[in-house]
Parts: structure tokens; sequence; C-alpha cells
């Protein structure tokens, strides 16, 4: 006798699907990966930087940076020159003028050699008797380089320029200077306290004074000048200049436009030891 068994139900009843399981209709479930780390957004500032490094330059790029580095240097230069204080930055118009008067001094003195020259020369050239033309031209020629030489003496206008120091400031490279500026505006002879001085002379300190070729002469020290007055005072008076050096050093300084100053004092000519005339 066979009985009707029902068989067993499934968990959770009839028709009805396990847990886990698709629906009837629905796809199967994805399995899920794991995310990814997104990849920074790339900037504005990353491209410039990527863009400018490592650098890239081609040979004309690089030709260019040069020269442009040297421009700049040269105007960087240039610029601090023309910025340097000068002496003259500060000076009156009535100086400036006094000075480019000096120079212009200066050069017609020069046009005024070379004219003189040049009419030696004609004269030599058209001169009927030549040897007595010469003659005379050597023999003021040897007055010249006398009064250079200091071996003659000399007269003429001029300046007096007296300098006391009774501080006892002033020194040898001072003189020095004030004989190189007068020399500069045109002086023909010169002697200081009774010494003739000339182009091989010499300054040097001393106690209690200052020593020309040897000679100590103590203060105050006199110039006496022969040259052209109007040029000589303002060479010693410009801005920055001789009076105002010395001035600083607590000495008095005058000068003196004379319309006769004489040279007298006289050295003796040296002859040389070696050197000899080329002439035959």
């Amino acid at each position: 006798m066979s009985t009707n068994e029902n068989p067993p139900e499934e968990p959770g009843g009839a028709g009805v699907p396990p847990a886990g399981s698709p629906q009837h209709g629905e796809p199967p479930a994805r399995p899920v990966r794991p995310a990814q780390p997104q990849e920074p957004e790339e900037t504005g500032r990353r491209r410039l930087a990527a863009g400018l490094w490592p650098p890239r330059a081609s040979r004309a790029q690089l030709i260019v940076a040069l020269l442009l580095f040297v421009l700049g240097l040269g105007l960087a230069i240039q610029v601090r020159s023309t910025s340097d204080s000068s002496a003259l930055r500060g000076a009156r118009q009535e100086d400036l003028v006094r000075i480019l008067d000096e120079l212009d001094g200066r050069t017609q003195r020069l046009e005024d050699e070379k004219q003189r020259l040049e009419d030696q020369r004609r004269e030599l050239e058209s001169s009927s008797n030549q040897a007595e033309e010469a003659r005379k031209q050597t023999v003021e020629k040897e007055r010249q380089l006398g009064i250079l030489a200091g071996t003659v003496a000399a007269e003429g206008p001029g300046i007096t320029l007296r300098i006391s120091d009774p501080t006892g400031q002033v020194q040898s490279d001072q003189l020095l200077d004030t004989l190189q500026e007068l020399r500069a505006a045109g002086a023909e002879a010169i002697q200081i306290n009774g010494v003739r001085v000339v182009a091989g002379s010499y300054f040097s300190d001393e106690d209690g004074g200052v020593g020309i070729d040897g000679k100590k002469i103590t203060q105050p020290y006199e110039f006496k000048v022969i040259g052209k007055p109007q040029d000589l005072e303002p060479a010693l008076n410009i801005p920055g200049g001789v009076v105002q050096t010395l001035e600083k050093e607590q000495a008095a300084v005058a000068v003196t436009r004379s319309a006769k100053i004489v040279v007298d004092a006289l050295r003796a000519a040296k002859q040389p030891d070696y050197a000899r005339s080329s002439s035959s």
C-alpha cells in the first residue's frame, strides 16, 4: 500500500529562490572591483613647470642671452661711471666758464706754437741767406732751451703764489700738485723760494719743510711763475683745485697777478755723461 508522501519543502517555501540567487528576470550580480586611486588633475602650474624644466635652449637663444647679458653689463658700468661724484658737479657758472676759457687758452697756445714752427720752416725755405737765418734761429732756440733748463734768467708777466702753513700740514706732494697745475696752465718758468724748478726737479719731505732737488725750503712757500696770468690764476682757483685743497689743510693762499715777474734763480748746465749728438 502506497502512500503519497509530499517531498520535503525547500527552505523558504515553494517557488522561493534561495538567498543570494538572482530573482527571476534580473541579471546576475557582478563582482565588485576595488576602487582605483585617481591621478591628480594636471593644473596650469604643473604644465608651466614641466615646460620650463629641464630647460631646452637652442644655440641661437643662448647667443641672444649672452649678448643681452653683455649689453646689460655695459649699461650698468656706464650708469655707474656717469653717476660718480665730480668736483665740477656743484661748480658755479662763472667757474665753469673760467675752466672752458683755460682749455681754450691751452688750445690757442698749441695753435700759436704750430704756426710759429711753420713760419720758421717757410723762412728757412725762402731765405736767400739760409745759413744766416739758421744761425739766428739757433740762437733763439738756445735761449728758449736755456729758460726751460733754468740756465738763464727770465722775466715776463705772471703771478706770485704765496702759501703760509703755520700748522705744518702742507707736504711735498701738495706742492708738486701745485707745480703740475701751473705747468698745465702754461707756466714757462718757475722758482720756489729761490730754487729754480725744471723738468727734472724732484720734491721730498724734510723735517720742518720740503726739499726741492735736495735743497730744503721752509714756509711760507713763494712761487714766482712766468706765464699768462689770465690762465694761471683761474687754474689754481677751480672748484676742488689747488687753493681749496691747501685751505683744507689750514694753509693761507694768496695769488697776485703781475705784469713783470723775474725768475733769476739759475741752475748749472749739466753735461751728459753718455749721450752725444747724433748729427754729424
